[in-house]
């Protein structure tokens, strides 16, 4: 499967990892901040090396479990806000997942929703992605809000089907299909 890289926004780049870019990751994963809802802790520096050595990986985005994770950069000042992931949840299905995680100096500001508007455009009309997902922990109601603004209806509440962090905690799946996404009204371009 093909798709173009970098992506442009008004106010922002969406591209590849860099080498460069470890000590931006590196704030990013070991924020306790950050990975409260994630899967995992906050992350060693060695962790965050492992990391970046796979966002460094070409993926060509055609086989079940495998994710492009692009660094979101704020065009104006250069700066690493974030990162957003497209998984390949099926091939055979053409199913994919979405998933974003931003620096808490930058929450707030529409840039999560600026970034993840282009992804699901790449998984759709670039991969030619029939349903994506998000799935989040239900504490997670900032996430869980974007979902929703960009298009995404709520279809499961699992009650503590997880084991996270030394607790069960609830989860949230929202999806989109390719059809309802080219319906979207133009209102939601503007998100």
């Amino acid at each position: 499967m093909t798709f173009s890289l970098p992506i442009e926004t008004d106010r922002l780049t969406l591209r590849r990892y860099l080498e460069s870019d470890y000590d931006d990751l590196l704030k990013l994963q070991s924020n306790d901040d950050v990975t409260r809802f994630l899967l995992y802790e906050s992350k060693t520096p060695e962790q965050v090396r492992e990391s970046l050595a796979n966002r460094l990986a070409d993926v060509p985005m055609d086989a079940e479990g495998q994710a492009l994770t692009l660094a979101v950069i704020l065009r104006e000042t250069g700066q690493h806000i974030g990162e957003v992931t497209l998984f390949v949840y099926s091939a055979e299905h053409r199913a994919g997942e979405i998933g974003f995680v931003f620096h808490p100096e930058f929450h707030g500001r529409g840039f999560a929703a600026e970034a993840s508007v282009e992804l699901l455009r790449l998984g759709f009309e670039q991969l030619g992605m029939h349903r994506i997902i998000g799935r989040l922990d239900a504490r997670n109601t900032g996430s869980a809000n974007l979902l929703k603004r960009l298009g995404l209806r709520q279809e499961a509440h699992f009650v503590r089907n997880e084991f996270l962090k030394g607790e069960w905690t609830d989860e949230a799946v929202f999806a989109i299909l390719a059809d309802e996404w080219q319906d979207r009204s133009p209102a939601a371009e503007s998100i």
